[in-house]
């Protein structure tokens, strides 16, 4: 808490005439044009992995970074109410999965979890474990990886999936106006990832894949 309230009179003390503008210009309103759908883990910070700045984003972070499919019976509303408000207020563009490494709530999958006063954690969870059924029927996208990182990996595709099983998702996709892409961070590395369908692999964004990335968006 002492580093949290020195970091917020650094940032009050250190902000320069730029920066301040541009808080002065969000203040009349957001147009990000990416939704980002994060683990809620505290190494996992997408503006700084990313480069971006205030306003870039439109961040949903939870345990796990999972999405409820459409069909879904569960009193948990606040996911897909993010994704409703990016879509029909913000008309954001493309979707960003991004799961990460040594993910706590995969190992959870992998590990089982038993404690009685995690019951909300032990329900929620319940939306990852496509992926971990999955990954213990041979489905595996990096095979030299811990059990709980081939997990997060396929998990990553599964939530894919999940965003994409809502209609107006489908709809938005089917006339090229949205884009949903999976990501998966690294963290030993601080190198991020992207899913290329036709490898079936996760690829490092590098200069190469970034270009590859920005041509196939035109």
């Amino acid at each position: 808490m002492r580093k949290l309230i020195q970091g917020i009179v650094d940032f009050r003390q250190n902000q320069t005439e730029e920066s301040r503008n541009l808080f002065a210009k969000l203040a009349l309103g957001q147009t990000p044009d990416v939704l980002f759908i994060a683990c809620s883990d505290s190494r996992v910070v997408p503006n700084l992995f990313a480069s971006t700045n205030p306003g870039d984003l439109f961040v949903v972070r939870n345990i796990g970074n999972l999405i409820p499919p459409v069909s879904a019976e569960s009193q948990e509303v606040s996911a897909q109410a993010a994704i409703e408000f990016s879509i029909f207020s913000l008309n954001i563009s493309d979707i960003i999965i991004c799961g990460h490494s040594e993910c706590g709530a995969m190992k959870a999958l992998s590990q089982g979890l038993d404690n009685p006063c995690c019951s909300h954690l032990a329900s929620w969870l319940k939306f990852g474990e496509e992926a971990l059924h999955k990954v213990r029927n041979g489905v595996v996208i990096t095979p030299d990886l811990s059990e709980h990182n081939q997990i997060s990996q396929v998990n990553v595709l599964q939530q894919m999936e999940h965003v994409m099983s809502y209609p107006f998702i489908q709809e938005r996709m089917n006339k090229k106006k949205v884009r949903v892409h999976g990501w998966w961070f690294d963290i030993a590395k601080a190198d991020v990832y992207a899913y290329e369908p036709t490898l079936n692999q996760f690829v490092l964004i590098d200069e190469k894949e970034a270009q590859l990335i920005l041509a196939r968006m035109g």
